[in-house]
């Protein structure tokens, strides 16, 4: 798999814990005691980058990651731990959870990057209450129309003229969207080309902050038009 931090074979993860559940020896940061071969759970300190022995970067192969998670998934499945203790049961069936969690975050490339920027820079899963600045116009004249259409007859000549300026609306809203998710790509490969640097000064650090904040703002305003197309989607179809 690209960009691994680690090469420990095939079940790697950071285990935040100095030994093992079982046997209390010293744990050397995978899935199962090399000792005693015990199923040691997932930390609640281990991010979702690490559980697939990744980087934090933001540009991930699908299909790598869906090969890793295929291959974990089934070191944990339930037919292997049918005999085993209750304990193992239970931590398998909860290492299970928690990749299948992180894989429906990792796959998606923009629930990925609000997950990165939850673990550097604190949340922005926050939906606007205000449009972006923008928008702020745009966005008040366009509720105006929505309130009007919904007010109408929507057979009448005025409610399908209504109608008809609220598609061109949504399709405009559409293409704001996808603009934005083409600005988030060139941020999510200038933050990754930081991260391959490896620099700690502060000129380093000012760039990463630079860009985590301008990668909060545009999924911010990117969440905002995406609620304002799915309630003219639902409002005219």
């Amino acid at each position: 798999m690209e960009h691994h931090t680690h090469s420990a074979g095939s079940r790697n993860i950071q285990m935040a814990r100095s030994m093992c559940w079982h046997c209390q020896s010293a744990m050397t940061g995978e899935y199962f005691c090399e000792r005693c071969v015990k199923v040691q759970p997932v930390s609640k300190e281990t991010d979702y980058f690490t559980c697939f022995g990744l980087p934090r970067r933001l540009t991930i192969d699908p299909s790598a990651l869906e090969a890793k998670f295929y291959e974990l998934s089934r070191a944990f499945h339930p037919d292997f731990y049918q005999n085993k203790s209750e304990t193992e049961q239970t931590i398998s069936l909860g290492n299970a959870a928690t990749l299948n969690t992180a894989y429906r975050t990792l796959r998606d490339p923009v629930q990925r990057a609000e997950y990165l920027l939850d673990l550097e820079a604190g949340s922005v899963k926050e939906i606007r209450t205000s449009p972006p600045a923008d928008l702020f116009e745009e966005i008040l004249n366009l509720q105006e129309t929505l309130e009007a259409y919904r007010d109408s007859d929507r057979d009448s000549q005025e409610g399908l003229k209504l109608r008809a300026q609220l598609i061109e609306e949504r399709e405009a809203l559409e293409r704001r969207k996808q603009d934005m998710e083409g600005q988030l790509q060139q941020l999510f490969t200038g933050w990754d080309t930081l991260q391959d640097r490896a620099e700690a000064t502060s000129q380093a650090r000012t760039e990463r902050d630079h860009l985590l904040k301008q990668m909060r703002e545009l999924l911010s305003n990117r969440t905002y038009v995406k609620s304002i197309v799915n309630d003219l989607v639902e409002t005219i179809g």
